[in-house]
């Protein structure tokens, strides 16, 4: 009852929320890289149909998977300094909410890569969001000391995605 209260005194918040869950600074990195990819791999130009709606479907992938990672990273979040106040964490917004927001960006951003890249973008687009949410996320973080090696990964993926695109 808190919380939908607090959610009407503050429905700025809830956007907010749903945002963070992004994590748009990083998802903005990802995009420089992937801005890149597009540029190196073309001496005609990059189409700005692609320029755009491919990189706004990785930016929704990845956005996606970023929001599975608060869903199954919310209890260590919500003891950590640096992350207790994550919309999860606090319970601003419920882990039903930020899967289903999950899937929704995920579709959206296939949906992109596929109307207007090519199937191979979109592929290896959903490879390296299940390669994140899932592997890393869900197994290599609590497995070994290595994840970061082995998670960074998906972290590559965005130059090689933007030239496939």
């Amino acid at each position: 009852m808190a919380t939908l209260i607090s959610e009407r005194q503050h429905p700025q918040a809830i956007w907010r929320d749903y945002l963070e869950l992004t994590k748009p600074k990083v998802v903005v990195l990802m995009l420089i890289t992937s801005l890149v990819g597009m540029f190196l791999a073309t001496r005609a130009g990059v189409p700005w149909t692609v320029l755009v709606f491919g990189n706004l479907g990785i930016a929704l992938c990845a956005g996606g998977a970023a929001a599975v990672n608060h869903v199954v990273d919310r209890r260590i979040d919500a003891v950590m300094a640096r992350t207790h106040k994550r919309p999860l964490a606090e319970g601003r917004v419920s882990p039903r909410a930020a899967l289903a927001f999950a899937l929704l960006l995920a579709l959206a951003g296939q949906a992109l890569l596929l109307t207007f890249t090519n199937p191979l973008t979109a592929w290896l687009t959903l490879a390296s969001l299940l390669g994140y949410a899932v592997v890393y996320t869900g197994f290599l973080k609590r497995a070994t000391p290595q994840n970061i090696v082995i998670g960074g990964l998906a972290g590559a993926a965005p130059p090689l995605l933007g030239w496939v695109a």
